[in-house]
């Protein structure tokens, strides 16, 4: 059976490190998420010069559902792909792992798979510049219904707001997932999403979700307020169990049952990207395997911690989730 049904960008991630100079120079927001076009990515990559660049398989969804597969779970990835180098890349770092993962679309040479360039800064921050290549239009048909009818779950990713086809598709995609009793569980992936995208994800969440991802600033920019408790009591009534990341405090989990805060683990970050996916992923995989939300929470904090210590959004190989896994 499968467990979780992921959908969402496929992207190539591309680490950096730079200074906050750099991020001045070019005008980026230090630790958001700009969208960019082919062009902008070209100038960026060249402006980098002879700076080391490491390439990985990643997007939001993908380091997710990565991470739950790698802690036992049997899933899903649906998403756009491009026949390209990145789009090659992204598929076989999938489908290595054991993730049934879309096959490549048919498309023209000038369609490029998504990329995202990471740029890390010395104080482990990152700030990602993205060009959705096919991504920016991912299709509903692109979902295996028969697979989503029978998963235990379906996660979305809150970057699919960012167009109205892709947000079209989430949405129908957790409507079905409603009527078929599949849980849904969503991201709201970064405040730039909220900020600008907000009919998107409002459309993905409809009358509510059954679980819900996001960090403090997210939620705050989320319920229009700089009080973290009251856009928790507002992001409750839009979800039946809500997992608020709070960086090194850890996080605050809110369900039917109570609410609590799970302390966090104190080490030195070297590239924060990635640890909300390895959050969300390390969660999901325990929920699904029965533990309660405290211990999952728990958990996805050992994993998050984990995962900052190193560059890039994943551990270096499927033995780190599992060696991981087993000393829960």
């Amino acid at each position: 059976m499968l467990d979780l049904l992921g959908i969402g960008n496929a992207i190539v991630d591309t680490d950096v490190e730079v200074d906050d100079s750099f991020l001045q120079q070019e005008s980026l927001l230090k630790g958001q998420m700009t969208l960019i076009d082919s062009a902008r990515m070209t100038q960026l990559v060249d402006s980098l010069g002879q700076r080391t660049m490491r390439r990985c398989s990643g997007g939001s969804a993908a380091n997710t559902i990565y991470a739950a597969q790698a802690f036992g779970l049997n899933t899903s990835y649906a998403c756009q792909l491009a026949d390209d180098e990145n789009g090659r890349h992204f598929f076989r770092e999938m489908q290595d792992a054991g993730i049934v993962t879309s096959q490549i679309s048919a498309m023209n040479d000038e369609q490029r798979s998504g990329q995202c360039l990471v740029l890390v800064t010395p104080d482990a921050q990152r700030t990602m510049c993205t060009d959705l290549g096919v991504s920016k239009d991912f299709s509903y048909a692109r979902v295996n219904e028969s697979d989503l009818r029978a998963a235990k779950c379906l996660y979305i990713e809150g970057y699919l707001s960012a167009s109205e086809l892709s947000s079209q598709s989430a949405a129908r995609s957790a409507a079905l997932a409603n009527a078929s009793s599949t849980q849904v569980a969503l991201t709201l992936s970064d405040i730039s999403m909220i900020e600008f995208c907000r009919d998107g994800l409002s459309a993905i969440v409809g009358d509510g979700v059954d679980t819900l991802f996001c960090n403090a600033d997210e939620a705050t920019a989320w319920a229009k307020t700089d009080r973290l408790d009251i856009a928790i009591s507002e992001l409750k009534d839009i979800a039946k169990e809500l997992y608020v990341t709070l960086g090194s405090e850890g996080a605050e989990v809110c369900n039917l049952e109570g609410r609590w805060q799970v302390g966090g683990e104190s080490v030195v970050a070297v590239d924060t990207n990635g640890a909300g996916d390895m959050f969300a992923g390390a969660c999901l995989a325990a929920r699904l395997q029965g533990a309660e939300a405290i211990h999952a929470a728990r958990f996805a904090n050992r994993a998050a911690a984990r995962v900052i210590t190193q560059f890039g959004a994943r551990l270096p190989s499927l033995a780190d989730y599992q060696l991981l896994r087993a000393t829960e």
